[in-house]
């Protein structure tokens, strides 16, 4: 599996040519115009910011590889009281499995641990106000165990959410050598090295 932060929440999956976009964004600041192609796309609530699918074009459709599970979860930490629902994604495809967090706002029960399983990979929100903050996002990630942890939804200037934190509090309660920066926008998951991988936008 190949795996492209396109910004923001929003990731480019593919497997033997066949593509998802999930959380597609418009309005986010700093951010340009998103424009993908791909023959699935999910969301993982209807906020602007995490749906604007008019923002991908459909490919034709075909055979997907790809195995989807959905877990629900809230936006918040009163159940959905302030900003609603939020569904929780594992995709499979290639033998490799990786969960996507949406902005998930609380922390994981057992149940929904139980329910994500063992993954590969864990596309985690870590800038707070509107998910768990950094510690609750690190929380999340030792609770799943997966291989290797990809942070999204943070500001980095002139990208995102402009009162929303940065990566920096999250990567510093990692050992520095499980960080690894990457020199571009996508994740190989055959050769990605275990830790906290930073895609470029």
């Amino acid at each position: 599996m190949r795996i492209t932060w396109l910004g923001h929440a929003c990731f480019l999956l593919e497997e033997d040519g066949y593509r998802i976009v999930t959380d597609p964004y418009t309005g986010v600041e700093g951010y340009p115009p998103l424009e993908a192609e791909a023959h699935a796309v999910y969301c993982s609530h209807h906020h602007f910011d995490h749906d604007a699918v008019d923002c991908v074009r459909l490919l034709p459709a075909r055979e997907s590889p790809f195995h989807v599970r959905e877990i629900q979860a809230f936006h918040d930490d009163q159940k959905g009281a302030l900003r609603g629902p939020n569904t929780i994604r594992v995709f499979t495809a290639g033998g490799v499995s990786v969960v996507h967090l949406g902005d998930l706002g609380h922390a994981l029960t057992a149940e929904q641990l139980a329910a994500i399983g063992p993954v590969d990979g864990v596309l985690v929100p870590v800038g707070g106000v509107y998910t768990v903050d950094a510690q609750g996002a690190k929380a999340a990630c030792d609770a799943i165990g997966p291989k290797w942890i990809v942070p999204m939804h943070y500001h980095h200037a002139p990208y995102g959410l402009p009162n929303i934190a940065g990566v920096e509090d999250f990567l510093a309660l990692w050992p520095a050598e499980r960080v690894h920066p990457l020199s571009g926008a996508c994740v190989d998951t055959a050769t990605a090295p275990e830790g906290v991988l930073l895609p470029k936008f």
